[in-house]
């Protein structure tokens, strides 16, 4: 699975298949770490401040829990439609409100990628526009019923079956599933290289 237990190159501090996917994809060999963060939008926050500060805190959660001094990568996704943040749907209802404001409109999703060890941290966020043919009722409940959108930011996932509701895409097609590749690669290959921990 790319994940080399004796000797990572990183620690990932997130229980997503699909970051664990993606991180595999670059050839980055990685141990996952536990890292939970509660997630909770905070007074006077905008959507970038706080994706950005959810995946720095994951990030430092996950260093705290590393047998290792090695550089620990936390990230986070969020939706934002017309100023609202969309986040995990919490049942059905939740599920389908979010899917009403996305039909027929161009939102955000916002990724922050992190990482951090014992001396510095480095941060990078990627915006991509996504957007959406009109969904009826049918397709909202259809797409519920299949399972796919309840761990979902934003209720769906641009990698399944959610893809088709998709008519445009401007910017990381692989952020909107959960890590840009791109900036996760650089931002990896400069952090080992200013890492004084990494031999």
């Amino acid at each position: 699975m790319g994940s080399n237990m004796l000797d990572p190159m990183i620690y990932l501090s997130s229980n997503s298949p699909r970051r664990a996917e993606l991180l595999t994809q670059i050839g980055v060999s990685y141990t996952r770490v536990k890292g939970d963060v509660e997630e909770c939008l905070q007074v006077g926050e905008n959507a970038p401040q706080y994706v950005t500060r959810l995946a720095l805190q994951k990030a430092q959660a996950g260093f705290l829990n590393s047998p290792q001094d090695k550089p620990v990568l936390g990230a986070d996704t969020i939706v934002v439609s017309n100023q609202h943040i969309l986040e995990k749907p919490r049942n059905q209802a939740h599920a389908k409100q979010m899917m009403q404001l996305l039909s027929n409109t161009t939102h955000q999703v916002f990724t922050a990628i992190a990482l951090v060890d014992k001396t510095h941290k480095k941060q990078c966020l990627v915006t991509t526009s996504v957007t959406f043919k009109k969904l009826s009722e049918q397709e909202i409940t259809d797409y519920w019923n299949s399972g796919e959108p309840a761990d979902k930011a934003g209720g769906y996932g641009i990698q399944g079956l959610g893809g088709k509701f998709v008519t445009n895409i401007s910017g990381s097609y692989s952020a909107v599933v959960g890590l840009p590749l791109y900036e996760t690669d650089q931002l990896i290959k400069e952090f080992l290289k200013e890492s004084p921990y990494v031999g």
